[in-house]
């Protein structure tokens, strides 16, 4: 499987080869290393320019800058993964490999800045000093005459992975620079590089290069990173496998790494590993779960203690007392129970499992329909996305790949019995399949190509909704304008992607935390992205929406017109001066009651006389709210026939 967007491969004998994105999906924890050139070529300012949109900052000030919302980026998206910068070519050397902190073997011309950790508040205040202040006082980034040696740079970074993030199953190196042979007539060096680029290979770690160039420069891989750098055969023939950026016109491969920065990304944890998947009696593979779709809410992670000097993280600790005489009481003393009939009944915690015991995990198909059977309203609770697991069937790939190829071809979902974890309540499921991303008819290419497991609903879930009555129904030619207004505020070939809509809530809150941790100025005011662009809506369909609005309130005001004569016609009608309309009982019917015996009965004081009772049939009947005492409904009558006349 390769990073950074590639996609994962594999070969299909009798379907060729079939691509699905995982790596967006893995689980796992990330360790980073930012391995970044300090040379005169690296530290050159680009050439001067009038657009404003031109760079400022020279290719190594880019890549520290990226580097440093990078960091940011992790510690809100990624908390548990670690992040490390080693500087290399710089004049003065220091790596740091045992816990005191002690300097222990030296890589000549290489400069851990940054050990490899879960980024604290304190790195994230130095890498800034460094980028944005420029404070330089110990000379970090003064180049050395000697370019650093390869092997050198390679092995230093083995160490601190094998050191620091042994047990990690992804461990990433970036290396960025400008000098695409930086050993040209030393066979024996770039020799040795390749050697200690496979051990990195061995252990698991990918290298990933951003290489930069300046002007009409070109950077030859094939001179040196060819052997270093392990590339995705099918990225390469596509010409993607190693974006190059040049140095004046913006990082645009480093810029990718953060351009999300104030979008939180959620990490993609799995929600079920290995689940068995039966497609048919006999026929088993192996999938994996993930909650990609998930609305994202500030959560509280620990209590801080802001009394002492230093803010500190508060350890609590859960004591459970007894009522009656508030002693300690243990956990074995506690049982559960279920109130039936004023009396309590116990469970054990065996038959408690057991009442929600309706079988073991699993994925069962026990048929298909036509896809076009879904309704849109189905829709009531968010799908999940699963993907082939080989761990425990080899071939889940092939026959999973194999089905998502026939449910797209016939347009047709399976339908499932699903329990997707232990002691979880049973569902009825659709098996969605989604298009690659770069179908056309995907209509969601934010979404990788696999297929989903979509809840149905059972009956007690669905309800009718009724309009309530006086609704006005809109005229077609209201229906017909307000077509074309949508079809004036469609974009051609827009897509709605909401990972470009980053929620303006959560940013405020990650702001203010950063603030607070960094001893920054709060800001004042948040970015929303989920603004309306009120111009360009304007520009494009003002005259509509104004022709639009006109028309409404024509319709409003000829229905009003109409339901004034209607209730006119009904009060001559209905008008009894003398005579009461009563029910079988005998007694007044509120309900039935006409304006003009509503009034009479105000003016009267009779209105007062009725029971409370009477006065909310009166209320209701009127469309009017039915709470509150007798005074307060007896007062919102007399405003309803003030209002109406």
């Amino acid at each position: 499987m390769a990073e950074n967007g590639q996609d994962w491969k594999r070969e299909d004998e009798d379907d060729g080869d079939q691509e699905i994105d995982e790596t967006t999906y893995k689980a796992q924890k990330d360790a980073i290393i930012m391995a970044i050139e300090v040379s005169d070529s690296m530290m050159k300012p680009p050439p001067p320019s009038d657009s404003k949109k031109a760079d400022q900052d020279s290719a190594l000030e880019a890549a520290l800058k990226c580097a440093y919302h990078l960091m940011e980026q992790r510690i809100i998206s990624n908390p548990k993964d670690m992040m490390g910068i080693l500087l290399f070519g710089t004049k003065k050397t220091k790596f740091y490999n045992d816990e005191d902190g002690r300097n222990g073997l030296g890589y000549p011309n290489c400069y851990l800045f940054t050990d490899l950790d879960i980024p604290s508040a304190d790195d994230v205040k130095v890498l800034k000093n460094l980028v944005e202040d420029g404070e330089d006082d110990d000379e970090v980034l003064t180049p050395s005459s000697d370019r650093a040696i390869m092997s050198n740079v390679l092995f230093c970074a083995n160490q601190i992975f094998t050191t620091k993030a042994a047990n990690f199953g992804s461990r990433r190196l970036f290396i960025i620079t400008d000098n695409d042979n930086p050993h040209p007539s030393d066979k024996a060096a770039m020799s040795a590089a390749a050697v200690r680029a496979k051990d990195l290979y061995d252990l698991g770690v990918t290298i990933d290069l951003f290489p930069i160039t300046r002007d009409d420069s070109k950077f030859d891989l094939s001179k040196f990173y060819d052997d270093i750098v392990y590339r995705d055969p099918i990225a390469e023939a596509n010409s993607t496998a190693v974006a190059i950026s040049k140095s004046g016109d913006g990082l645009s491969l480093l810029s990718s790494l953060t351009s999300n920065i104030n979008s939180k990304q959620t990490p993609k944890r799995a929600m079920f590993s290995n689940l068995p998947f039966e497609i048919a009696p006999g026929l088993r593979i192996s999938v994996k779960g993930y909650n990609v779709l998930h609305r994202q809410t500030p959560a509280r992670t620990c209590y801080i203690w802001l009394e002492g000097e230093k803010p500190q993280i508060a350890t609590g600790e859960t004591t459970r007392l007894a009522e009656d005489s508030t002693r300690t009481v243990e956990k074995g003393e506690m049982k559960k129970a279920y109130k039936f009939g004023g009396e309590y009944v116990y469970f054990t915690p065996d038959e408690q499992k057991s009442l929600r015991d309706f079988g073991p995990p699993v994925i069962r198909i026990i048929g298909f329909k036509p896809r076009k059977l879904l309704p849109i309203w189905a829709s009531v609770k968010k799908s999940t996305f699963i993907f082939p697991s080989e761990e425990d069937f080899v071939g889940s790939t092939r026959v999973f790949t194999a089905l998502w190829q026939k449910l797209i071809k016939d347009n047709k979902i399976g339908i499932a019995w699903c329990i997707v974890r232990s002691n979880s309540q049973p569902i009825l499921a659709a098996i969605v399949p989604s298009r690659e991303r770069s179908d056309d008819k995907s209509g969601t290419p934010y979404l990788p190509a696999g297929l989903w497991i979509y809840p149905l609903p059972f009956a007690d879930d669905l309800r009718e909704i009724k309009p309530p009555d006086g609704v006005m129904q809109s005229s077609d030619e209201l229906k017909t304008q307000m077509r074309t207004i949508v079809q004036q505020l469609q974009l051609p070939k827009a897509m709605y992607n909401p990972l470009k809509y980053p929620n303006p809530a959560l940013q405020w809150h990650y702001k203010i935390l950063k603030a607070l941790a960094l001893e920054e100025e709060v800001p004042e005011t948040a970015e929303d992205a989920t603004k309306p662009k009120y111009k360009a809506i304007s520009k494009r369909a003002g005259g509509y929406l104004e022709e639009w609005s006109g028309k409404l309130e024509e319709d409003a005001g000829t229905a009003r017109t109409s339901k004034s004569l209607k209730r006119e016609a009904d009060d001559e009608v209905s008008y009894r001066p003398v005579k009461q309309r009563r029910g079988a009982s005998g007694q007044v019917n509120p309900s039935s009651m006409s304006v003009a015996e509503l009034k009479e009965a105000i003016a009267s004081g009779a209105i007062m006389k009725m029971t409370v009772s009477q006065l909310r049939d009166i209320a209701g009947s009127k469309g009017l709210s039915t709470a509150g005492k007798k005074a307060e409904l007896a007062e919102r009558i007399e405003q309803w026939l003030d209002d109406d006349a």
